[in-house]
């Protein structure tokens, strides 16, 4: 039996070179961040895009949210170096955008309570209104953008964040993100763009220029100091994500990567070096050639392979030695000359980059951000993401804003609430008798998730008791609905008395909330 070799790994900070993949698409439906996706079977976010499953690192983050023990977040994208700054006291920071396109509901809810969670775990707080964004994207006036910006707000507010140990801004009256932005912007092309997101000759200049602000607001915690930074998101915002960390990564004076010789190898490639290396590194001597005589007789599967092979096989006797890379992206001369005296140990000096062989991949990459900074560049460490599952719509289907019945706004009035909830559909059997005989259906009711998501809390025994009351047939759905009601209404009432409090609190704040540009 063949052996297949792991993929490589990503890029310790980020992104390539090369223009990244298209927004995609999972069961037919594409993750377009201005649409309404909806995910049917979220493995496939595994598969196609690289989302790491969150409960193989649940065991590392201190203290974790309920959303991250009952699976509600279900993936991540390089979360570990969050996870790992929370548990050792070091800088991280959590980001998130909230598009006043309409009123805040309970979907919106779990990024707020994300990100004030990542608040009170120590982290830096930034809460963002994408009011660029919105005008450019969606059309709305800016009249129309303040009287939604502030409701966000104030729901943020009342759910618990801290303004005095946080950030709040408007996108449209922040100069240093808008400055950012055009920086980026000389990074991105329009061919990307065309593959990410589907823009064409119809879109919008402004269109796409919110897209790179957007970038500028997801690196933007970083512009005094870098540090892991998470952006708590729905799956359809991914693309976002990857083209961030993209942008990230160009932006750096020095690429980082492990090597073993004179010539260039890309990640597959350097993965089957490393092997060979590896099997040969008995030997006084490892010879190019010879690594390509193991990969020939190797079992190895890769499509890198033969091209693998065909290179070492070019290098002949060159000898292969462990070694770290730094390549010249975009740094002054004088960065790259006090990279070169930074350097100890032996070393080798290229025209467009420098070989290490004494130090380490995480010294390596440590000296080439320090000197970066010590010259004028950003040094971003590539953002990380969290990604949450989408609610269900009480009428079944997807969750709509533009279905009020589907949804639960935290403006609605807690009579309303409580309505909307008696009158939801939900994952129950036929008959009562049925119900008592097979179980609800508690994976697929849309009232089983407002306790998961948010009746339940911090409280997962009264969430399993839920869960389990209902598949074992002892929970009818009359009752469960009516229990759910009025923990509703009990929610909406508290959430109003303290958006009431957050008033003033709000007016006090250094944000405005006209527009300059109305």
């Amino acid at each position: 039996m063949s052996e297949e070799l792991p993929p490589a790994n990503d890029d310790a900070e980020g992104g390539t070179d090369e223009p990244i993949a298209d927004g995609g698409s999972v069961d037919d439906v594409a993750l377009d961040p201005w649409g309404s996706s909806t995910v049917a079977d979220y493995r496939k976010l595994f598969e196609e895009f690289g989302i790491e499953e969150f409960d193989d690192l649940l065991a590392d983050v201190p203290s974790p949210h309920y959303l991250m023990r009952r699976g509600v977040i279900f993936g991540h994208r390089d979360y570990r170096p969050v996870a790992e700054a929370m548990r050792d006291g070091e800088p991280f920071a959590a980001l998130s955008g909230f598009m006043p396109t309409g009123d805040p509901h309970i979907g919106h809810k779990l990024v707020f309570d994300e990100l004030i969670w990542h608040q009170q775990q120590g982290g830096d707080a930034y809460g963002l209104i994408a009011d660029l964004e919105a005008n450019a994207a969606r059309g709305l006036s800016w009249d129309e953008i303040d009287e939604h910006a502030r409701n966000y707000l104030l729901s943020l507010l009342a759910l618990g964040f801290d303004p005095e140990a946080g950030t709040l801004y408007r996108q449209s009256e922040n100069i240093d993100v808008q400055n950012l932005a055009f920086e980026l912007g000389a990074k991105a092309r329009f061919s990307e763009f065309q593959g990410i997101y589907g823009f064409d000759g119809e879109t919008s200049v402004s269109h796409m220029q919110s897209v790179v602000t957007q970038m500028a607001d997801i690196l933007y915690p970083q512009l005094e100091e870098p540090k892991p930074t998470v952006i708590p998101v729905g799956p359809d915002q991914d693309p976002h994500v990857r083209l961030a960390r993209d942008l990230a990564a160009r932006t750096r004076y020095f690429k980082v990567t492990e090597a073993y010789a004179s010539f260039e190898l890309d990640d597959d490639e350097r993965a089957l070096v490393r092997r060979a290396y590896e099997a040969l590194s008995t030997d006084d001597d490892v010879r190019s050639e010879a690594a390509a005589a193991w990969l020939r007789e190797s079992e190895l599967e890769s499509p890198a392979r033969e091209s693998t092979i065909e290179t070492l096989e070019a290098g002949g006797k060159e000898p292969l030695r462990p070694r770290v890379r730094f390549f010249d992206r975009n740094a002054t001369d004088g960065a790259f000359e006090a990279l070169i005296e930074a350097i100890d140990g032996e070393k080798r000096v290229y025209e467009g980059h420098i070989d290490s062989f004494e130090l380490d991949r995480e010294a390596a990459e440590e000296l080439a951000r320090e000197i970066e900074l010590d010259h004028g560049g950003y040094g971003f460490i590539a953002p990380s993401s969290i990604y949450h599952r989408f609610m269900s719509g009480l009428t079944g289907g997807k969750m709509s804003s533009s279905i009020p019945a589907s949804h639960i706004s935290l403006l609605d009035d807690p009579e309303d609430g409580y309505e909307k909830v008696r009158a939801a559909t939900t994952g129950g059997r036929e008959t009562a008798e049925a119900q008592r005989e097979l179980g609800g259906e508690a994976d697929d009711c849309p009232v089983y998730e407002l306790y998961a998501y948010l009746l339940a809390n911090d409280d997962d025994e009264f969430a399993a008791q839920v869960y389990e009351e209902c598949v074992g047939g002892e929970r009818l759905c009359g009752d469960c609905k009516e229990q759910a009601a009025e923990l509703m209404r009990a929610f909406l009432e508290e959430h109003h008395e303290k958006r009431e409090e957050a008033r003033e609190l709000l007016e006090e704040l250094d944000i405005r909330m006209e527009s300059s540009r109305a």
